[in-house]
């Protein structure tokens, strides 16, 4: 049996984050994941991710959304590593649009920026199209466009936070699955097959494998598989990050009226355009998910949301991936400690998490060392008691 001061169940973004900054703390602590983070098995991995500050999300994200800007800057200086590619962020679509249990999202954005002084201009289609002719528009398009916004490298941030956390002293284990996180008199033992571990505090970040560990507290999140699709670019160069913003793109009035995108970044071998929308079906379970991607769903993302809309693209993906959101009804984050175990649970990050994930492992480390730590009223489990 090995024993440590906090353990940290699950190494993806809000995982690596927070044994990171509990390492830094000096806090002995052990991090165990299923897998071999950074890994492409569940939620945080796909080369890139879309980061900003004005966040139309609500008012609790902005400033998680800066602080973990603020950290990933620190990482870089540390590391030597790119993690934060400020290429900025337009999000677009007719007023009223929907996203992520927002309506007027382009509207509400732009209040949360005035809110969190956040540089940022207010566009209408004929500026769109002018500034990004990769653009085909209807012209009732309505923009919101952030300079200091732009995309993270989800692999290269978990990677450097775990190689740090190491260096400072923190246990990795990785391919252990944790089957039991149970109360023994003033702390808590994880079960991870024949091997048990145990400490004061446990932090439970599993992504979509938090559920089934949790039960009854979190029945009323879905885990819902997305598609990430790559096409290439008849001229990538009108699309590479100097010439050209990650997008949110909302084109009706449906959910499902919405596809997001990323230019092609420096360097990579593969230079296309990463295009991805929301899915709304549910599995059971992570576990013994076919995770390939079938060829027609790329075709229909292409017909769907790509015709008529970005110039120059090829219609036949050259990649796509799955990956997993693990949903509240809200939209919302849970972040909050069950009241049964003790266990500081972290999940649910709803499809916008990992800009934030470097202050939320900041917000984990504080939970497990501060006592009286009281999680964000957003955030805590109890907004779910009324449903059945």
């Amino acid at each position: 049996m090995k024993t440590a001061d906090v353990i940290v169940v699950g190494l993806g973004a809000a995982g690596a984050a927070a044994l990171y900054q509990l390492a830094r703390r000096g806090v002995k602590a052990i991090g165990i994941d299923r897998f071999s983070p950074p890994h492409d098995m569940g939620s945080s991995h796909g080369e890139t991710r879309i980061t900003r500050i004005g966040v139309g999300e609500g008012a609790p994200y902005p400033p998680l959304a800066r602080r973990s800007h603020e950290i990933w800057r620190k990482l870089e200086a540390e590391t030597g590593e790119d993690l934060l590619l400020q290429c900025g962020a337009l999000i677009l679509g007719p007023r009223g649009g929907r996203l992520h249990g927002r309506a007027d999202f382009v509207g509400y954005t732009i209040e949360m920026a005035r809110k969190f002084d956040v540089e940022h201009e207010v566009l209408e289609a004929a500026e769109i199209g002018a500034r990004y002719p990769q653009l085909r528009l209807n012209g009732d398009e309505a923009g919101y466009f952030e300079p200091g916004a732009g995309l993270v490298y989800p692999e290269r941030c978990i990677a450097a936070q775990l190689a740090l956390a190491r260096r400072l002293g923190a246990e990795i284990v990785t391919g252990a699955a944790v089957s039991a996180i149970e109360r023994i008199g003033g702390g808590l033992r994880v079960v991870s097959g024949a091997e048990t571990y145990e400490a004061a505090e446990v932090i439970l970040a599993a992504g979509a494998w938090t559920p089934a560990l949790v039960g009854a507290p979190l029945k009323a999140l879905a885990i819902q598989p997305q598609a990430l699709h790559w096409f290439a670019a008849e001229q990538p160069e009108l699309y590479s990050s100097d010439r050209f913003p990650v997008f949110i793109w909302m084109h009706g009035p449906a959910l499902d009226d919405l596809f997001y995108g990323f230019p092609i970044p420096p360097g990579p071998a593969l230079q296309a355009v990463k295009v991805a929308t929301e899915s709304f079906a549910s599995i059971a379970s992570p576990d013994g998910f076919d995770r390939s991607v079938p060829l027609a769903l790329a075709e229909h993302v292409f017909r769907r949301h790509i015709t008529g809309r970005l110039r120059g693209l090829r219609p036949d993906a050259v990649k796509s991936v799955r990956c997993l959101y693990t949903m509240a009804p809200d939209g919302d984050f849970v972040i909050d400690r069950l009241e049964d175990s003790g266990v500081i649970l972290a999940s649910a990050c709803s499809g916008h998490g990992f800009k934030h994930s470097a202050a939320v492992g900041e917000m984990l480390a504080d939970a497990a060392t501060e006592p009286g730590w009281i999680a964000p009223e957003a955030f805590r489990l109890e907004r779910f008691s009324q449903i059945v």
